[in-house]
């Protein structure tokens, strides 16, 4: 991923903050001629320390359930249009229009899940993770022979991951007042998630200061 220095983010709380945002990830890997495989998936995802560990599962169907091996997924952050009209210095400095975004891509590797209990585990605890976020309760009854019967459907996947590129674009690049002023410019908006970009801008100011 181009990440200017600028842009760099090395704080993995920050990770665990998109994530924790948005657990549906795109995922690629690659077939033997080059031609990429792309699947979007809802993971759990756990971290200890600099170890990070997503975990989720393919519809048995889907080509990309017969991989293992390399792989990248992307975690999806807030993002934002951001006029020139914001910054106070558009006219001098000739400003265009751009986008702050902050996004993670991890580099990893795949390993398949198909063992029945391993898989009755894997959607116990996937279910019970994604119930409780909506304030449901539904869980993968592993007694009930109809449930465990679907899990024939399914290919689990663990992905390890080994490199971590985090990029929080949300103008580093710019002098201080500008990057005021496009957080008030996105707080003004009736876009929630312009909102989210404008609390991650005030985060890293924060930071630098």
């Amino acid at each position: 991923m181009y990440t200017p220095r600028a842009f760099v983010e090395t704080d993995l709380a920050r990770l665990d903050a998109l994530i924790a945002r948005d657990a549906f990830v795109t995922l690629i890997t690659g077939r033997d001629d080059g031609t990429p495989e792309v699947s979007h998936l809802p993971v759990r995802y756990a971290r200890d320390g600099a170890r990070i560990v997503l975990e989720g599962h393919w519809a048995r169907p889907n080509p990309q359930a017969r991989h293992s091996g390399k792989a990248l997924a992307i975690v999806h952050g807030p993002h934002a249009y951001v006029s020139p009209s914001a910054y106070p210095d558009k006219a001098q400095a000739a400003r265009v229009p751009t986008w702050n975004y902050a996004v993670a891509h991890l580099h990893g590797v795949l390993e398949r899940i198909e063992d029945t209990d391993a898989l009755a585990d894997l959607v116990d605890r996937l279910s019970a993770h994604f119930e409780a976020s909506v304030g449901r309760d539904w869980r993968f009854e592993q007694e009930d022979p109809r449930l465990v019967r679907q899990l024939a459907g399914i290919v689990g996947f663990r992905l390890v991951v080994e490199r971590v590129e985090l990029k929080f674009k949300l103008s580093q690049n710019h002098p201080r007042v500008n990057q005021q002023a496009v957080i008030d410019d996105l707080s003004t908006r009736a876009d929630s998630t312009a909102h989210e970009v404008a609390a991650l801008m005030r985060g890293s100011i924060d930071t630098a200061d």
